[in-house]
């Protein structure tokens, strides 16, 4: 049996490799999600990989996530300090949420500091570049197989 992942990523980031790729580097996000895809298939998992802009549409996802997903990445991006929103749906899941971050948000401007989205999750990877989205899905099959 598979467990599927839903691995979100909030706004810009269908720029990445484009926007300030001294920061986010030059790989894509569909470089990211062939990543996460390879990885998947070797951890018997499967992934929904999704990015929106919008903060609803993001918040309807966490919300079909509840029934459909056995755990959640997400990339809140600039919505990670300022939706109360999302922190408010990701609270009403009852499986593991990990916040990925490719920069390091405690190296950058202070308001990149405070995080909503740690409030609702298991876990935070920050800092290691596009990798952390396979550590977080590392992080998440090993969360999983501790369950069963």
């Amino acid at each position: 049996m598979t467990s599927t992942i839903l691995i979100l990523n909030g706004p810009n980031l269908n720029l990445l490799g484009k926007r300030q790729p001294h920061i986010y580097g030059h790989e894509t996000l569909a470089d990211v999600e062939a990543q996460c895809r390879a990885l998947a298939v070797e951890l018997g998992l499967a992934i929904e990989f999704k990015q929106s802009n919008a903060e609803h549409q993001l918040i309807d996802w966490i919300h079909d996530a509840r029934e459909a997903a056995a755990g959640l990445i997400i990339n809140p991006a600039a919505f990670t300090h300022t939706s109360v929103a999302i922190l408010d749906a990701l609270k009403t899941c009852e499986f593991p949420i990990l916040e990925v971050h490719i920069s390091n948000v405690h190296q950058r401007e202070a308001f990149r500091h405070h995080s909503y989205v740690s409030l609702a999750a298991t876990g935070v990877i920050a800092g290691f570049g596009v990798h952390g989205y396979q550590l977080a899905l590392r992080h998440m099959a090993h969360l999983l197989a501790r369950k069963t």
